[in-house]
C-alpha cells in the first residue's frame, strides 16, 4: 500500500490510448490513483505537479522517447528516487543496458496483464517508500 495506507499514485506514459486505458482500469482495480500522459512532455509536467510514486513509461513515443523521458525525470534530484518501469511492445527491442543507464528499474512487455502491472507496482512502490 502507498504512504497514506491507500494505493500508490502511478503515472502511465504511453502514446497509445488503448494501453493508457487498460493500464488505468487495471491500476484502479488494484486501488491505485492513476495519472495518464500521452508523451514525454506531457509526462514531465505531470511528474512535477502530481509527484507520482511510480512511473510506467513507453519506450517508443513521438517527440521524446521513453529513454529520454526517463533520463530527464532521473536528472531532477526531486524525482531521482521515483521508480520507472519501461513499457516495451513485443516487437520493440528493450535494451536493458540502455534502460539501466537512464535509471529505469525494470520493464514490462506489452500487452501486459493486470497481474503483471499490479505486481510491478507492489514491487517497486515499496522501494520508493523505503527511500523517503
Amino acid at each position: 500500500m502507498g504512504p497514506n495506507g491507500s494505493g500508490y499514485k502511478v503515472l502511465v506514459i504511453d502514446d497509445s490510448n488503448t494501453i493508457r486505458r487498460s493500464a488505468e482500469i487495471f491500476l484502479k482495480q488494484g486501488g491505485h490513483e492513476v495519472l495518464l500522459a500521452e508523451d514525454g512532455f506531457d509526462a514531465l509536467s505531470k511528474v512535477n505537479d502530481h509527484k507520482p510514486h511510480l512511473i510506467f513509461c513507453d519506450i517508443l513515443m513521438p517527440r521524446l522517447d521513453g529513454y529520454q523521458t526517463c533520463a530527464i525525470i532521473k536528472r531532477n534530484a526531486q524525482f531521482a528516487n521515483v521508480p520507472v518501469v519501461m513499457l516495451s511492445s513485443k516487437d520493440g527491442v528493450f535494451d536493458k543496458a540502455r534502460g539501466r543507464m537512464v535509471g529505469s528499474q525494470d520493464y514490462l512487455t506489452k500487452p501486459f496483464t493486470k497481474d503483471q502491472l499490479l505486481q510491478a507496482v507492489q514491487q517497486f512502490g515499496i522501494v520508493q517508500q523505503e527511500v523517503q
